[in-house]
């Protein structure tokens, strides 16, 4: 067999070559302190060493969310704590306020004067925000500032019921914020009470504003419970001479009372509640009339064969008898609104009564509706129509000049079983600002005192528990954290014994490759130096 020059510069390229492979894999290894470089080196290892990695990736992940989630948690525990020592010296105050006895008005708007104070320091904390700026008592909506002052001593919550979670383990997660309005506004009162607010499609410039309110009788009020309360503003022509004035109905629709004058700042007292409305509340439109005229009245004898027409408003019908004679427009108003019969079983005596039903005037000049809705005239004959100067007959006739009132701006009164926190200390410091020297009105602020100190106490159960569940949350972090401690180290134990490197190994395989390649580079010059004519 002849070997040729070039087969054996081949054969020399290839060992030497894969020699200097096996070096560089093994330095590499040696540098990285790696066994398994590339799925290659070791396919059944590869697959756990990635399944590893990916699970020490979640680790991580999992110990920034328990310390994102711990992070947040101490900041709301803070805020509760602080919120806590507020009402605290809320409760001292309030035992002080119910000395009535001792104390003076002046007494009690330095004390109203600390309680505003607080107020202004309760809303802060109720608004408070974590470190990345989003507000922790917002439930979801982390960016909407939750509690807003309405004025009038008023609050409003704008955030959710939600609360933000953290996953922190495969099967763990944590809540990480609170509803301000399960903390802070749903809080069981010690009595019925209500809220107050005007509607936001108020027009009045600038807006007028309904004060907190609090209840005065509180046996009247319980008898009312739980109905809400509509206070409307009507055109000020519904009252004569035109003045501004207001309706109150129930949710029911029922008026509880009706075109009030009204003047500004004077107290509204009704069903044991009493409240205030400020500023110049707009007024609504006053209704037109719908009404149909008489035309020529022909004049005609009903008396022998008395006829009918029928009217309708709103849906309603009512039918008219005719049963006299009739020559002018005037005989014809009093024919229509007869309260007595000309022909005898006619029943031409409960016009006026239908009328009524109605709400149908009529005079010389025709028909109306003061409420504004449009009637018809039909049903008729062809003398119905000659009498009234219009059509009668059939579908008869119909008024298009009607027009329905329109309301004019509008304020709820909702009842309620609870009270929040900020309204509780509202009504508080409200009742010691207007409290005079007299006994009835020291008697009407001890029993505020009294509530207060109830809604107070209710207020801190709700809080306390809310801390005890606080604190719940913080144990179940700390477990998982050190669960996720455990967990990390045994999974990198375990990845350090399927992929680390023997360094003793790997040296001595470096050294034997090493000797490998020098002993191949060596036998290359040998074999390509010889030639026949170092023989001839």
């Amino acid at each position: 067999m002849r070997v040729s020059t070039s087969q054996i510069y081949n054969i020399a390229d290839v060992g030497m070559r894969n020699a200097q492979a096996a070096i560089n894999k093994t330095s590499e290894q040696i540098s990285t302190g790696k066994r398994v470089l590339s799925p290659a080196d070791d396919p059944v290892a590869a697959v756990s060493i990635l399944r590893l990695n990916q699970n020490l990736g979640r680790l991580e992940q999992y110990q920034k969310n328990v310390d994102e989630a711990q992070s947040k948690l101490d900041q709301e525990e803070v805020a509760l704590d602080s919120i806590v020592s507020l009402l605290q010296r809320m409760k001292e105050l309030a035992v002080n306020a119910g000395n009535t006895g001792v104390m003076t008005p002046t007494d009690y708007q330095s004390m109203a004067a600390e309680v505003d104070s607080r107020l202004s320091e309760l809303l802060d904390l109720q608004n408070t925000r974590d470190s990345a700026g989003q507000y922790i008592f917002a439930g979801y909506q982390g960016d909407t500032k939750p509690f807003v002052s309405d004025g009038g001593g008023k609050f409003s919550y704008h955030g959710d019921e939600g609360q933000q979670r953290i996953q922190v383990s495969e099967s763990v997660s944590v809540a990480v914020s609170d509803s301000g309005k399960d903390l802070f506004v749903d809080v069981p009162s010690g009595h019925n009470t209500f809220n107050t607010s005007a509607s936001p499609a108020n027009k009045g410039v600038p807006p007028a504003e309904i004060s907190i309110g609090e209840v005065v009788d509180q046996e009247a009020y319980d008898e009312f419970y739980p109905r809400d309360m509509t206070v409307t503003f009507n055109a000020p022509e519904a009252l004569s001479p035109p003045k501004p004035n207001y309706t109150i109905t129930d949710d029911r629709g029922r008026v509880l009372m009706d075109k009030a004058p009204y003047s500004q700042g004077e107290p509204i007292e009704i069903k044991g509640a009493r409240f205030y409305i400020t500023g110049q509340p707009l007024g609504g439109e006053p209704a037109v009339p719908g009404t149909l005229d008489f035309g020529a009245v022909a004049a005609t004898d009903f008396t022998g064969s008395p006829e009918t027409v029928t009217l309708t408003v709103g849906g309603r019908s009512e039918t008219l008898v005719l049963d006299r004679p009739v020559s002018n427009a005037a005989d014809l108003a009093a024919a229509l609104s007869s309260s007595t019969e000309t022909t005898a079983g006619s029943g031409a005596d409960r016009n006026a009564e239908r009328l009524a039903n109605l709400g149908v005037t009529v005079d010389a000049t025709g028909l109306s509706v003061p409420t504004g809705q449009n009637l018809t005239v039909g049903s008729g004959t062809a003398n119905t129509d000659a009498v009234f100067g219009f059509a009668t007959q059939n579908d008869g006739s119909t008024s298009n000049d009607g027009a329905l009132a329109e309301p004019g701006d509008t304020f709820q009164v909702n009842a309620s079983n609870n009270q929040g926190l900020l309204t509780t200390l509202s009504r508080f410091s409200e009742a010691m600002k207007n409290v005079k020297g007299n006994p009835e009105s020291k008697a009407e602020l001890s029993d505020v005192v009294g509530q207060t100190l109830t809604n107070l106490e209710n207020s801190m159960t709700h809080l306390t528990a809310a801390q005890g569940e606080l604190g719940a949350r913080q144990n179940t972090l700390e477990s998982t954290q050190e669960l996720l401690s455990e967990t990390k180290i045994h999974n990198e134990e375990f990845l350090a014994d399927i992929e680390s490197l023997d360094y003793a190994e790997a040296s001595t395989r470096l050294q034997m490759e090493s000797m490998v390649l020098s002993a191949a580079q060596q036998a290359f010059v040998k074999v390509s130096g010889l030639s026949l004519f170092n023989y001839l």
